[in-house]
């Protein structure tokens, strides 16, 4: 198990995983603002996370939030040399506008390995069965 240490950067609420086996932390919004439909907004959660060398920390939508209201998180990606304050860009996809408040739930965060690659340029890449067919190539 990974070890994290989180500084609170004054006023912010720690990030925890609601049940015992859940993959991500809940982060909680620092302010209280509405999202009107269209609308995007950076939310600054006033802590700061050491992430372990080999980790990273991926910022992942709070499913009721995507599914009842429409509130995307525009992702991000936390490097493990990252020392600064951990900030959730919500949208609102939905047709409503939507109050986020101050200690709400806003996105997780899960902590996962990071595997680099060795890279290699080559003129030719190896054969498979989808080859080169995109979008929609698998079906319905």
């Amino acid at each position: 198990m990974a070890t994290l240490k989180i500084k609170n950067l004054g006023g912010g609420k720690l990030p925890a995983y609601a049940h015992d086996g859940d993959a991500g932390m809940d982060l909680y919004s620092t302010e209280d603002t509405t999202l009107s439909p269209g609308q995007r907004h950076a939310f600054g959660t006033k802590i700061a996370i050491e992430i372990p060398i080999g980790h990273v920390g991926l910022i992942w939508d709070k499913s009721g939030l995507s599914r009842n209201h429409g509130i995307k998180s525009m992702g991000g990606v936390v490097d493990s040399t990252y020392r600064g304050e951990i900030v959730v860009t919500l949208v609102n996809l939905g047709a409503e506008p939507y109050h986020i408040g101050k200690g709400d739930k806003i996105a997780q965060i899960l902590i996962q390995p990071v595997v680099h690659a060795k890279l290699e340029e080559s003129h030719e890449l190896g054969s498979s069965m989808r080859g080169e067919r995109g979008f929609g190539s698998t079906g319905k």
